[in-house]
């Protein structure tokens, strides 16, 4: 049974395959003096000292100068698959992995596992929006994907990008390099997109849900895109209404007003 125990820092040993490879010096100085006060998450190793998780908590304590961590020895073999899930469910919740090291760490374990997004999202516990940003590079061209790695791109400015075509993918690129905000490539991809292909419209969409749920967007002619574009902004009004503490009935008379008044 796994317990915990101290050791002295000589018994650690880094995975350099670890999907944090970017450290700030200056945020491991304060992590490490938070850790000379108060350890408050142990690290996990391997019986021969090798770092599971808590790359970030070693690094502090050799940076500061500590002697030894609190630490959980985990018994037994672990797969690749279920180090690299303990190391990136870790990093996602509890530090800032770079969007770039994010995408690699998530692709990896989606191969690992033979995983689909969804699952992905389930073990991570994030919204399966998310983990389908974070994905999205791997349909980036390489261009675009050494400029994320470089950090020129963020996620949401790759995610727009990789909505396109490769062939258009290019174009797109430049203009964020030469300055552009998020929301003028998802403007200028969406002009592309309508150009590509005619524009099928609908006054009403319903989506029957395997749950029983059925969801209906209405309005005036509406493409596919215009329709997803809706039900986002309706899933960001859900969400503030519910951290609000409204009902449906309430959020839904809340939305009524406000659309009323333009």
């Amino acid at each position: 049974m796994p317990k915990l125990e101290i050791k002295p820092l000589a018994f650690f040993k880094p995975d350099t395959g670890q999907a944090r490879q970017t450290y700030d010096e200056c945020e491991l100085r304060l992590l490490g003096e938070s850790l000379r006060e108060r350890q408050l998450q142990p690290v996990l190793a391997r019986p021969d000292g090798t770092i599971i998780a808590g790359h970030r908590r070693y690094r502090a304590a050799a940076l500061v100068g500590l002697e030894s961590l609190q630490v959980i020895v985990v018994d037994g073999e672990l797969s690749t698959a279920q180090v690299r899930g303990m190391q990136l469910t870790e990093n996602i919740h509890r530090s800032d992995l770079t969007p770039y090291e994010k995408w690699q760490a998530c692709r990896e374990l989606l191969e690992l596992n033979g995983w689909q997004g969804k699952e992905l999202a389930e073990h991570l516990h994030l919204d399966p929006s998310t983990v389908t940003r974070l994905l999205s590079p791997s349909r980036c061209i390489p261009e675009a994907q050494e400029a994320l790695r470089e950090g020129k791109l963020g996620i949401s400015d790759i995610y727009a990008i990789s909505k396109l075509p490769p062939d258009d993918q290019p174009a797109l690129l430049a203009l964020k390099l030469s300055g552009a905000s998020r929301d003028m490539l998802e403007q200028q991809g969406r002009k592309k997109r309508a150009s590509a292909a005619p524009a099928v419209r609908a006054s009403k969409i319903k989506i029957a849900l395997t749950n029983g749920t059925t969801v209906t967007i209405s309005g005036d002619d509406m493409t596919l895109d215009e329709a997803i574009e809706a039900v986002q902004e309706a899933q960001k009004e859900m969400r503030k209404g519910r951290d609000q503490g409204l009902d449906a009935k309430t959020l839904q008379a809340v939305c009524r007003d406000k659309a009323k008044a333009g």
